[in-house]
């Protein structure tokens, strides 16, 4: 019997990079993809010695991103079991601060390719009655972030259409799952330690990922790591939203998330 597939986006690096180990780990053979095309190929080395590993080097932020790898697969003649959508991007400027090409660029890696890519391979999971759709997002998918404004819409966009998304989808034998980990040890949390977060509260890759696999073999629709963060989201749900806004106003002035627009 075939082995299943997961197609993992973002996987030159931390929580991608875990992902592909944690699928390897349980059979999965892999289509991993990223732009970082010597990652892969190190990835394919590390890999594939015990499940099969294609790589795929494309950009998801450019307009046709998406397409080529939509190409790539097909021509590879592989059906995609699990779509991983990993692939991200994150700033720690304010959004007036930020560059506009920039701010393009992280809404079209973060919610476009995102967006056609669940459209393109949930049509087909939908046509043939099974298939899983892992969204990662992030804890600031539940409240607004001052000095991540672009990156936390971003991820509630991830969040809010992961849950439609899975009602839409309940009872065709596919699900979708959002990942919602908070600060994590990646090379993107390096923007966070230099605006001032503390690197003992960054959470492992490894875990996350594991949680996240979990997560989406069981097709629970929200997950979120850590009992810190799962007490900060249940925190912020039942609170004013203006208190909410103001505190992460506060917060982010603490450190250097939020300077005086220029």
């Amino acid at each position: 019997m075939p082995r299943p597939t997961a197609l993992i986006t973002g996987a030159s690096s931390g929580i991608g990079t875990e992902l592909a180990r944690v699928f390897a780990r349980n059979g999965y053979d892999l289509i991993i993809a990223a732009r970082r095309e010597a990652r892969l190929n190190d990835l394919v080395a590390e890999l594939g010695s015990t499940v099969t590993v294609h790589p795929v080097a494309v950009d998801l932020a450019k307009s046709r991103g998406p397409r080529k790898l939509f190409d790539a697969v097909a021509e590879l003649g592989l059906e995609v079991d699990v779509l991983v959508n990993n692939a991200g991007v994150i700033s720690t400027v304010p959004m007036l601060d930020a560059d506009g090409g920039s701010l393009t660029e992280m809404i079209n890696l973060n919610v476009r390719a995102l967006t056609e890519l669940s459209h393109h391979y949930g049509r087909k999971m939908v046509g043939r009655g099974y298939g899983r759709i892992l969204n990662v997002a992030s804890v600031a998918s539940f409240q607004p972030v001052p000095g991540m404004s672009v990156y936390a819409a971003s991820k509630a966009f991830v969040l809010s259409l992961t849950e439609s998304l899975s009602e839409e989808l309940r009872g065709t034998g596919v699900t979708v799952t959002a990942l919602c980990p908070g600060p994590t040890r990646t090379e993107m949390a390096a923007a966070l330690e230099d605006a001032g977060l503390v690197s003992w509260f960054l959470a492992d890759a490894r875990s996350v990922a594991r949680e996240g696999f979990d997560a989406c073999r069981a097709g629970q629709v929200i997950r979120v790591p850590g009992i810190a963060n799962q007490a900060l989201v249940s925190w912020s749900q039942y609170q004013p939203r203006w208190l909410v806004r103001a505190l992460g106003g506060l917060a982010a002035r603490s450190t250097d998330f939020l300077k005086p627009v220029r």
